[in-house]
């Protein structure tokens, strides 16, 4: 598995037969359907997370838009999702109460 998946349980989302069915998506596309410039390269899920694995679920993607929707997706979960601070909330002094 490589590094961009180490984290990630898309890999184990994915239909047994996923190989053929980029394979389809890819000579369908072969024109990036973001950037309509760059030959496609990568098998993208048009909405992130909905693993829909249905031909109108997928487009086929240059290497550069694949790349910029990711972050963009990430970033935005994170946003929704953020982590919980390190910050303390503040505390009265022990003499004020």
């Amino acid at each position: 598995m490589s590094g961009r998946w180490k984290d990630s349980n898309r890999a184990r989302r994915l239909p047994p037969n996923w190989r053929r069915i980029r394979a389809q998506i890819l000579a369908r596309d072969p024109v990036c359907k973001i950037c309509g410039v760059r030959p496609s390269a990568f098998c993208d899920h048009i909405v992130a997370k909905a693993d829909d694995h249905s031909e109108t679920g997928l487009q086929g993607v240059c290497g550069p838009c694949h790349d910029q929707k990711s972050s963009r997706e990430g970033n935005a979960a994170q946003k929704a999702n953020p982590r919980p601070g390190r910050a303390r909330p503040p505390e009265p002094h022990p003499g004020m109460k």
